[in-house]
C-alpha cells in the first residue's frame, strides 16, 4: 500500500505541464481564483484510475495514446501562447495572464500522457497486487485523485509565496515568457517520447 502512495507522489508532484501551469498561476497571484483547475486535475485522475482499474491496460493501445499525445501537445502549446502574449498591468502586477478553470484542469490532465502513464501501472498492476478491487478501487481512486489535485495546488502555493514578495512588473512579464518556453519544451518532449519514438519503433 505504501508503495502505491510513494509512486503516486513521486510522479504526480514532479514538474510537468499541469504543475508548471499551477506555478505560473501562483506567481501571478491567481491561486485562489484557480482552485477549480486543481479540482479539474483531480477529476481527470479519478476518471483515469476508475477507467484503467475496471477496463485494464488492454483498453489503451498505441494509436490511441499517440492521438491523445498529439492533442495534448496542441493544448499545452495553446496555453503557452496565451501566457507568452499576456500583458502585465503595471498597476496590478498580480494580474493573471490566464485564469485557469475547472475545464482547463480536466482537459489538460486527460490529454496529458504523463497522467495516463502515472495511472496505468497503479490501476493495472499495483491495485490488483494489493487486492484492491470493487468498492476499495473507488475509495483508493478518490484518495489518489485528491493527492493529484494537491500537486498543482502545492505549486500554486509556492508560486504565491514568491509572487507576493516581488513588486516589479518586468519580473512577471519575463517569468510568463520563461514559463511559456518551458511549456513549449514539455510539449516537444511529449511529442518526441510519445509520438515520434512510438511511430519510429512501430
Amino acid at each position: 500500500m505504501l508503495a502505491i502512495i510513494a509512486y503516486a507522489v513521486g510522479i504526480m508532484y514532479s514538474p510537468g505541464p499541469v504543475n508548471l501551469m499551477g506555478l505560473n498561476t501562483g506567481v501571478n497571484g491567481q491561486a485562489k481564483t484557480s482552485l477549480g483547475f486543481c479540482l479539474g486535475v483531480g477529476t481527470a485522475m479519478l476518471l483515469l484510475f476508475l477507467l484503467f482499474g475496471w477496463a485494464g491496460a488492454a483498453w489503451i493501445d498505441g494509436r490511441l495514446l499517440i492521438a491523445v499525445s498529439i492533442i495534448g501537445c496542441g493544448y499545452i502549446i495553446y496555453l503557452a501562447i496565451h501566457i507568452a502574449r499576456a500583458r502585465v498591468d503595471v498597476n496590478a502586477v498580480s494580474s493573471s495572464p490566464l485564469t485557469l478553470r475547472y475545464r482547463d484542469g480536466l482537459i489538460l490532465q486527460l490529454l496529458n500522457p504523463k497522467g495516463i502513464m502515472a495511472t496505468l501501472p497503479i490501476a493495472t498492476l499495483q491495485f490488483p497486487a494489493a487486492g484492491i478491487q470493487g468498492p476499495g478501487l473507488v475509495v483508493w481512486s478518490m484518495g489518489l485523485a485528491l493527492l493529484a489535485a494537491g500537486a498543482p495546488g502545492s505549486y500554486m502555493w509556492i508560486g504565491s509565496l514568491v509572487g507576493n514578495r516581488i513588486d516589479n512588473p518586468a519580473f512577471f512579464k519575463r517569468f510568463n515568457q520563461i514559463m511559456a518556453v518551458l511549456l513549449m519544451g514539455v510539449a516537444l518532449s511529449i511529442a518526441y517520447e510519445h509520438v515520434w519514438v512510438t511511430l519510429v519503433s512501430a
